[in-house]
């Protein structure tokens, strides 16, 4: 790995002395409950992990990268609130911007949010059960939330997402509320348009995917999205992009060329690539684009074996935040992106175990061999 050419100019995030937190992620945490190697429908017992499309993203900065860490999101206090609250903070991740909400004592008006997760193993699919329904954070508003103090303190990056966005009435409100005072405050935002077809059935405003997603990229700075993402949340196809065959880097680039364009802000814009073979194994890569210098770096897609595939894209973006966070070139961010996404996925649950010495290991393409 190189260190030079810079993928960013030293001044386009906040300087690192003068910030509270290196990231601020807003976004749903759920209680994952994991059956191990059961199916749920069978399990006799769970395992308890703490996960969220935007938080894992944070998380991983935090834990693996060692940044400065916190979220916003909103939990009923009640004792599984209190759980998520606990295991967040072991994670190191700041819960200064977490809002309580009282609850009902039985989830009828507001409760917090559940995930019930099965890893999958070869022909059988991984299997999300998700019960998120009225979640305190689905119902969160911008009334609640002091944007002004939020970064008062200096904030390098703020990440969300569209997971976020399209759980309640409001959440994209919410989260265009948030980007905006970030940029006020000189934080750079990310966004992951991160496209789950079974939260956009029930949104109470009609709006589809692409209008509101659209507006909030406008207001971002670092994109990430992969090839449904693209078509499905934001209305581009790739031209020419046929699944069957090796992926062309060209066509990619093509259609990043007109997301650049049409949304001038944007900096960066990264892709992960997986080719799913089965459950346990994928074929794993990515791509990261430089809008200004239209730099396209690229890994074709490796054969990579799988224990738990939820929460690999998020560890991908955290890999790739943290070399532009360290200024490291194009190539550099795209492949601590890629690498820290396989370590995650080779482990269970949505967050990542991994350790910062695998990831840089991995990314210069040392092989997996026993360490004693």
């Amino acid at each position: 790995m190189t260190s030079s050419p810079a993928a960013l100019e030293s001044t386009f995030f906040l300087n690192e002395s003068a910030v509270k937190l290196d990231i601020l992620a807003l976004g749903e945490v759920m209680l994952r409950l994991d059956p191990g190697e059961d199916r749920i429908h069978t399990a006799k017992q769970f395992i308890p992990h703490e996960g969220g499309g935007e938080y894992n993203v944070a998380r991983g900065l935090a834990q693996v990268f060692a940044q400065r860490a916190g979220v916003v999101t909103a939990l009923v206090q009640n004792p599984v609130g209190e759980l998520v609250d606990q295991l967040i903070a072991r994670a190191g991740v700041d819960r200064e911007q977490r809002v309580w909400v009282s609850g009902d004592g039985a989830g009828r008006r507001v409760r917090n949010g559940l995930n019930f997760t099965e890893r999958g193993f070869g022909p059988r699919s991984a299997l999300g059960v998700s019960d998120r329904g009225h979640t305190a954070v689905s119902q969160l508003t911008p009334e609640q939330l002091d944007t002004e103090q939020m970064f008062s303190s200096g904030v390098r990056m703020l990440h969300t997402g569209g997971i976020f966005a399209a759980l309640g009435a409001q959440t994209a409100e919410v989260a265009l509320t948030v980007m905006r005072a970030a940029q006020q405050a000189g934080t750079r935002v990310s966004f992951d348009l991160n496209y789950r077809p079974s939260l956009w059935l029930e949104r109470q405003d009609g709006r589809m995917p692409p209008e509101v997603n659209k507006e909030l990229v406008a207001s971002t700075d670092i994109l990430f999205g992969n090839e449904e993402d693209f078509t499905a949340a934001l209305g581009y196809e790739v031209q020419g992009l046929d699944l069957t065959q090796a992926l062309d880097p060209e066509a990619y680039r093509a259609m990043l060329r007109r997301v650049a364009e049409d949304f001038p802000r944007l900096r960066m814009i990264a892709t992960s690539l997986r080719e799913v073979q089965s459950a346990s194994v994928n074929r794993w890569g990515g791509l990261l684009y430089d809008t200004r210098a239209d730099h396209l770096a690229y890994q074709a897609p490796q054969e990579l074996m799988i224990l738990d595939r939820v929460g690999g894209g998020d560890s991908f973006a955290s890999g790739i935040l943290w070399g532009l966070l360290q200024g490291r070139c194009l190539e550099d961010c795209l492949a601590l992106g890629v690498s820290h996404g396989a370590l995650a996925m080779s482990t269970a649950g949505d967050t990542s175990q991994a350790r910062l010495l695998e990831v840089e290991a991995l990314a210069r393409g040392d092989a997996a061999r026993i360490v004693r």
